[in-house]
């Protein structure tokens, strides 16, 4: 249903390093680059897809209070490299990978970060270790 999300940035040349290295941490590369100066991230073009430019009305990119874009993937190692590879890109940390709740058949296994715009992230994954 999602086609894709799109996050405003004042430092395009910096978001795109942050979410170049976020995203090759686990194998996804760059799928489009528009001439408006945005760029989007994905595994396919019928898959969900992430992207970053500058804001549309030519006013300063904020962070939305309360907005998050969460990521799924396959494995939790996968989660484990997101987080890593957000951290020393530049990310905030917004909470460690980890179980929330309880272990078993429909764990919920994540990690929050933000990117250096302050746009926060969620990777997770969804059943057992």
């Amino acid at each position: 249903m999602i086609g894709y999300a799109l996050f405003g940035s004042n430092d395009l040349p910096r978001s795109f390093a942050f979410y170049d290295a976020l995203f090759a941490s686990i194998g996804v590369n760059r799928l489009m680059e528009f001439p408006t100066g945005a760029v989007c991230w994905g595994t396919s073009w019928a898959q969900p897809m992430l992207g970053v430019g500058p804001a549309f009305d030519g006013q300063p990119a904020t962070a939305g209070n309360g907005t998050m874009i969460a990521l799924v993937v396959d494995t939790r190692a996968k989660v484990d490299a997101m987080y890593q590879a957000a951290m020393a890109a530049g990310g905030g940390d917004e909470g460690g990978p980890g179980v929330r709740g309880e272990e078993g058949p429909q764990a919920f296994y994540a990690a929050y970060f933000r990117d250096p715009d302050g746009n926060k992230l969620c990777a997770f994954r969804v059943g057992p270790a």
